[in-house]
């Protein structure tokens, strides 16, 4: 999903918008997406709702999801919480579980 043209299902451009990318700085004035950048919706678990900028990840990459360090999972510091594609919509990412 590219944010200038398109949105996920559920979500017009203004709420994508909106939207906070996952590893964006805290104190970051503009924590969104940006123009041009390809995004995944996480759902559920601890990172749910932000945005994953996924631009430039390979087909076989996409298919496999990802596990991304958080502080705020289950492990605390050290943590990674793992999301694979939503078969019916690959655009969101669900939630699988926490690791260490």
């Amino acid at each position: 999903m590219s944010v200038p043209d398109a949105s996920l299902a559920g979500m017009d451009d203004e709420a994508l918008m909106r939207g906070r990318v996952y590893g964006a700085d805290h104190d970051d004035p503009d924590p969104g997406p940006r123009p041009g950048r390809a995004y995944r919706e996480l759902c559920g678990g601890p990172l749910d709702g932000l945005l994953l900028d996924v631009t430039g990840w390979s087909a076989e990459d996409l298919a496999d999801g990802a596990a991304l360090p958080t502080e705020i999972g289950r492990y605390g510091a050290g943590g990674r919480a793992h999301y694979e594609p939503r078969p019916a919509d690959p655009r969101r990412w669900d939630w699988t579980g926490d690791s260490r």
